[in-house]
């Protein structure tokens, strides 16, 4: 080998930076979340007088003297006056819907102005409004159905008011050479849109009408307001009645787990619609 030729230099190896890798820093700060989550737990557990919580939420011969009456008249009420309002809710606020997406301008203008006030003022005041101010306006006027059309009444309006705006977006969401296709078979505007777009519109935006099925099944509460007799209470009031005679309140927490025997299984449908469309999606 000439003595020209130099030996190539080996790289010298740079050390390696110590510390945590970014995987390591994420499990750590689980680690950290998990265990404030757990001293808070322990500390409210510990902290809690459980006697007295007892005493006034958990007297099991309180909560025997609710049932059948719980079930089949609160619960019974709670689901038909929920039900009423969703179906009035649904046939208005696709009306509305459609009257935002028409050409016509006056239509868009009313459906508007419609859908901001009502998404604006608070359920309690539409029953009041239904309660009070109806028969004030119209006297000698009976709303048909009693109280239940009565709730349907309130409930519908504020229903209607945001369903709408799913309807729409439902319907946008359509793509338009739907329309254009059907068009082209000789149908007419109104007839596409019934027949085409508004299925396929209604399955894509069912997940979200079946959360509004459940927030009014919440506001039907409200249904005190109206003044109802005592074979008309839901849920709420059949509750707060009881929970006065008696001083304890053992009847609102059995009226609270009577809610949740409904709105549980409709959070679980709904979450298994929103992972179908996913799926259908992909």
């Amino acid at each position: 080998m000439s003595d020209d030729t130099k030996p190539t230099p080996t790289p010298e190896v740079q050390p390696r930076k110590k510390g945590l890798t970014r995987r390591q820093k994420r499990r750590l700060s689980r680690g950290i979340q998990y265990t404030l989550f757990g001293a808070v737990l322990i500390a409210f557990a510990v902290s809690a007088d459980w006697g007295r919580l007892r005493n006034q939420f958990a007297q099991t011969d309180i909560a025997d003297q609710m049932f059948p009456d719980v079930i089949t008249l609160a619960l019974k009420n709670t689901v038909l006056y929920t039900l009423s309002g969703f179906v009035f809710g649904l046939a208005l606020g696709m009306l509305l819907a459609l009257m935002r997406l028409s050409s016509v301008g006056p239509y868009r203008w009313l459906a508007g102005v419609y859908i901001e006030i009502f998404r604006g003022l608070p359920a309690l005041l539409i029953f009041i409004f239904v309660g009070v101010a109806v028969p004030l306006a119209f006297p000698g006027t009976e709303i048909p159905g009693g109280t239940y059309g009565k709730v349907a009444l309130a409930l519908g309006l504020v229903a209607a008011a945001y369903m709408a705006e799913t309807f729409r977006a439902g319907i946008q969401a359509v793509p338009k050479g739907q329309l254009e296709a059907a068009r082209s078979l000789g149908f007419s505007h109104a007839r596409a849109m019934v027949s085409i777009v508004v299925p396929q519109a209604f399955r894509i935006i069912l997940p979200p009408l079946t959360n509004e099925l459940v927030l009014l099944f919440k506001d039907s509460s409200l249904v005190l307001f109206l003044g109802v007799t005592l074979e008309e209470r839901e849920l709420s009031k059949f509750g707060r009645d009881l929970a006065s005679q008696t001083a304890n309140s053992t009847p609102i927490l059995v009226a609270g787990l009577c809610y949740l025997l409904i709105t549980i299984p409709l959070g679980f449908v709904v979450r298994r619609m929103e992972t179908k469309a996913q799926e259908a999606v992909k």
